[in-house]
């Protein structure tokens, strides 16, 4: 997101986030169907991010898709037709600012008043990269769904001057922030989400509402069916003291 839409996002989260991760997938969507080299609906996993290395406001999203799609008449698997080119920067980029003023224009025309012109006339920024298999694409965002902004190793000193982190900056280099006590808790909790918004969605043929595209591709590709998977059978428990195993022989009530 360009810089000078951070803060009002940060400030209205409930409306932004949605937006944020439906209208991105919405742009990648749109981009796929009309691009001349594919011309194919795509399924796009999306992740929300809304921090930069050194705890800023960086509200961002990760989409993760197959190199490919589903023809228009959802009968056919379609590839690029040039193996290192999927879709155009500058096309997704422009779709996405479109997509985005729309939907906020119909969510809450008042605040879009306040959002400064020029937003809409610079150029905002998409990042297409193929990923291979895809396995390290997905090891990397897992980094940013079970874990938080800022993880405790990265704390160097907590003392009465104030906390002291460290960070990577954009030419990978080491470095330290120090801030007092409320300003860091201030910088770590603006990226706590809103209760009940859900960071990871999928749209397209990967959404949950469309298994039966998805079955289709699977058997367009030959892909087989995995295999079942048996439950993990629970361990019995064992006595702290005796190392030995326990079993449960009665169950007593909660007292009143």
């Amino acid at each position: 997101m360009p810089e000078a839409l951070r803060q009002p996002i940060r400030a209205r989260q409930k409306l932004f986030y949605p937006l944020l991760l439906r209208e991105s997938a919405g742009a990648l969507r749109d981009a796929g169907r009309a691009h001349k080299n594919l011309g194919a609906e795509l399924g796009v996993l999306a992740v929300l991010q809304t921090w930069a290395r050194d705890l800023h406001c960086h509200p961002h999203v990760h989409c993760v898709m197959p190199g490919g799609g589903l023809s228009a008449d959802g009968w056919r698997w379609v590839n690029p037709k040039s193996p290192g080119f999927f879709l155009p920067q500058a096309v997704l980029a422009a779709r996405f600012r479109s997509r985005f003023k729309q939907a906020l224009q119909q969510a809450d025309p008042q605040w879009l008043a306040q959002i400064p012109a020029r937003v809409w006339r610079m150029a905002w920024i998409a990042d297409v990269q193929p990923v291979g298999t895809g396995e390290p694409a997905l090891k990397y965002l897992a980094a940013y769904v079970y874990r938080t902004a800022l993880s405790s190793e990265k704390i160097v000193a907590d003392n009465a001057q104030g906390v002291t982190f460290s960070y990577r900056d954009n030419t990978r280099q080491n470095q330290t922030r120090t801030l007092s006590a409320e300003a860091f808790l201030h910088l770590f909790l603006q990226h706590v989400l809103p209760q009940g918004l859900q960071r990871v969605r999928y749209f397209g043929w990967l959404s949950p509402a469309a298994k039966a595209k998805f079955e289709r591709i699977r058997a367009l590709l030959d892909v087989p069916s995995p295999p079942p998977v048996a439950p993990t059978p629970t361990p019995v428990p064992q006595c702290p003291c005796c190392r030995k195993p326990m079993f449960l022989i009665r169950r007593l009530p909660r007292p009143p």
